[in-house]
């Protein structure tokens, strides 16, 4: 089938590496995930992969519990990196040629992020794993992804969700009548002050007209849908559709 984008920013939770695990990398759900890139690569779209690190370390909860904020925030990006390497392997398993780039110099096992080398590898078709976030304390993840979808010139930022399907007027683990949002703009989602990523990369997509598409990456074929223009999860971009 057709697809809708040529270029796209895939953001991944580090949760969603772990399966039914309680912490770390379940390895089969890892090659689960690159399957559904490969699926998407090869179609000809051009992939980069933004990861988080949040199923080995968080560390605005360890700055919490006391320890020095920076220091914390780079421990994160560390573990991104690990989570980075594991899903380079899965993907050269299924035959993806694949690149690992980092904001933070680790010579030995990733390239250094370079924006025109990044958007070379994927001419060339490959897909680029973005590592250690923006290589600065106090930003988190999601500001990453916007950030290098944006400088990448990305056509969308595709939030993959662990096991949640969109967009919510209110957390539905608690609140039966929770609306999920089929469309809804980058204002409305900051006003309403709702979880599709943080309000720093948020109000950057908006700033830019980058749309975003919040999805859940654990349903069956969930990446390729989207890309397919199925409506899936929810969209945010910069104006309502026409009715």
């Amino acid at each position: 089938m057709a697809s809708k984008y040529q270029r796209v920013l895939l953001k991944l939770s580090g949760e969603a590496l772990m399966g039914e695990e309680h912490f770390g990398i379940d390895p089969l759900v890892a090659h689960e995930m690159a399957a559904q890139i490969r699926s998407v690569h090869e179609r000809g779209i051009q992939v980069g992969v933004v990861i988080g690190g949040g199923n080995i370390w968080r560390g605005l909860s360890a700055s919490g519990k006391g320890m020095d904020r920076a220091t914390a925030d780079y421990m994160g990006m560390v573990a991104t990196v690990l989570n980075a390497l594991t899903l380079q392997d899965a993907l050269e398993k299924e035959g993806v040629d694949t690149r690992v780039m980092t904001a933070i110099a680790m010579h030995e096992v990733a390239e250094p992020y370079i924006r025109r080398r990044a958007i070379r590898h994927m001419e060339k078709r490959r897909v680029v794993i973005l590592a250690a976030g923006t290589g600065n304390p106090y930003f988190t993840t999601d500001t990453a992804a916007a950030l290098r979808a944006l400088e990448l010139d990305a056509d969308v930022l595709l939030m993959a969700k662990n096991k949640v399907d969109g967009v919510y007027s209110a957390d539905p683990r608690f609140d039966a009548d929770a609306i999920r949002y089929e469309h809804i703009t980058h204002q409305e989602a900051l006003e309403k002050n709702l979880r599709v990523m943080d309000a720093s990369a948020l109000a950057l997509c908006r700033e830019n007209d980058l749309p975003i598409l919040v999805f859940d990456v654990t349903a069956p074929g969930a990446i390729d849908r989207v890309v397919e223009g199925d409506c899936v999860g929810t969209l945010v971009s910069s104006t309502t559709p026409v009715a």
